[in-house]
């Protein structure tokens, strides 16, 4: 089994393969206190849950946008298996043509996302990961990596409203009934739901009209489910995209 682990500011999400079949799935929460020792226990837990232990890791491959947490997880995956985890980074092969300015700056999360968008959907293509942050990412009709746009994801928008009113409450993260809400809680949930699907059918309009052609969208991330149900654009929901673009990146540098 290829272990692939996608290190977000939220969430650890680990993906174990055999072959192209995706076998194991599980998220951890991201704690930057925990130690390597804590994680590989937390590791080991999950794997037996699923039916696998360390032995059956034959190798693995993580992406980060948390340094510190990054450390302690290879330092679990090396307890766990003996040897070291592939990190996305300088140096390792992902294929990608990277059009920004500093294609030192682009995130491990995106640049994975984006290889596991080619060659699986149309392009161009724009992905839209819907984390802590929400981004969008844009591959041109030959694949190359354009750019994108970062904004505050829903529940960074919810502590930030939470925290700086003092009549809002605190409210769980689901859609509405109505995008007129009759109360303070059903209207905190249109504006956030409902609010950030049309955020993006807005930018997907306005990213087709940069590129001068229609484009495929797909989403994956922890809420995206629930918000592209409320938008107009047709966008696919990808769960494991980060995951199957880790696993190729993987299959491409260890050929090297």
């Amino acid at each position: 089994m290829i272990l692939t682990i996608d290190i977000g500011n939220t969430n650890i999400t680990l993906g174990g393969f055999e072959n192209d079949r995706l076998v194991a799935l599980a998220r951890l929460s991201t704690d930057p206190h925990m130690t390597a020792d804590q994680y590989a226990v937390q590791i080991s837990a999950i794997l037996k849950m699923r039916g696998y232990s360390a032995e059956t890791i034959e190798d693995a491959i993580l992406c980060s946008v948390v340094p510190t947490v990054a450390g302690s997880v290879c330092g679990a995956i090396q307890m766990l298996t003996q040897k070291k985890p592939m990190v996305l980074g300088p140096g390792l092969k992902t294929g990608l043509n990277i059009k920004i300015d500093n294609p030192a700056q682009l995130g491990a999360d995106l640049a994975a996302g984006a290889v596991g968008a080619i060659g699986k959907y149309p392009l161009p293509c724009i992905i839209i990961d819907m984390g802590t942050a929400t981004t969008l990412s844009v591959l041109s009709k030959d694949g190359a990596f354009l750019g994108g746009a970062i904004a505050a994801g829903i529940r960074s928008t919810l502590d930030a409203l939470t925290a700086k009113t003092a009549a809002l409450p605190p409210i769980e993260i689901e859609g509405p009934e109505n995008i007129i809400g009759t109360n303070t809680v059903d209207s905190m949930k249109a504006g956030l739901v409902i609010g950030a699907a049309a955020m993006l059918d807005g930018m997907i309009d306005r990213v087709e009209g940069s590129l001068h052609e229609k484009a495929s969208v797909v989403a994956t991330g922890g809420l995206a489910g629930m918000v592209i149900k409320h938008c107009k654009r047709e966008i696919t929901l990808d769960d494991n995209l980060l995951l199957e673009g880790l696993l190729k990146i993987y299959r491409k540098n260890r050929q090297k």
